[in-house]
């Protein structure tokens, strides 16, 4: 697609091994080897979560947790450092700059106040926000009017295909029960999710 793919994970990927995905994945689709991604990148810390954010991207695509470490994990410093300079959108339309943000996780990732500052003064390329702060998004809420911010209503993981997702994943799971083998999509109540 004429594209590289950078990689954001918690924890390090070194081994090729590392880089598997083990919870489950549409046939077909996906990439379970973790061979698309050309860098990775890994930490829960500010230091190496700049250092991601400074490498040039183009489109960033947020799918964590929220967590007491991810609460706002995103805001005015990690928004400087995926900005241009930028001058607030011209009526000529003219491109912005900086980085396009995709939220598909949770609102309170990112600083919903500070985005929408950043998104009206033209630093941002632009935002699709299936996930707000709070969720349904006020009607007065100023991302409304930004030309280039798309908000959708937390739907970005409905499909026709889910329950067929997820019966597969819970024979899939009742399989590994039954040999002894590990089950996926396990969620851990100390970490919440």
């Amino acid at each position: 697609m004429g594209m590289e793919v950078y990689a954001y994970t918690a924890t390090p990927r070194t081994t090729p091994e590392s880089k598997h995905d083990n919870g489950y994945i549409v046939p077909g689709t996906g990439d379970p080897t973790g061979s698309i991604p050309t860098k990775w990148f890994s930490g829960l810390d500010k230091p190496s979560l700049h250092t991601f954010l400074s490498s040039n991207l183009d489109v960033l695509l947020i799918s964590l947790p929220l967590t007491a470490a991810t609460h706002h994990f995103i805001s005015t410093a990690e928004l400087e450092l995926l900005s241009s300079p930028g001058s607030p959108p011209s009526p000529s339309k003219q491109k912005l700059g900086g980085t396009f943000i995709a939220n598909i996780s949770r609102g309170q990732i990112i600083d919903q106040m500070e985005l929408e500052r950043f998104c009206r003064e033209g630093k941002l390329r632009g935002a699709a926000l299936d996930v707000t702060d709070p969720e349904p998004l006020p009607k007065e809420s100023g991302l409304w009017d930004i030309e280039g911010v798309a908000v959708t209503p937390h739907v970005s993981g409905l499909s026709l295909a889910y329950i067929d997702r997820s019966l597969q994943i819970l024979e899939l799971n009742l399989n590994n029960l039954k040999t002894g083998k590990k089950l996926i999509n396990i969620v851990d109540r100390e970490k919440g999710y």
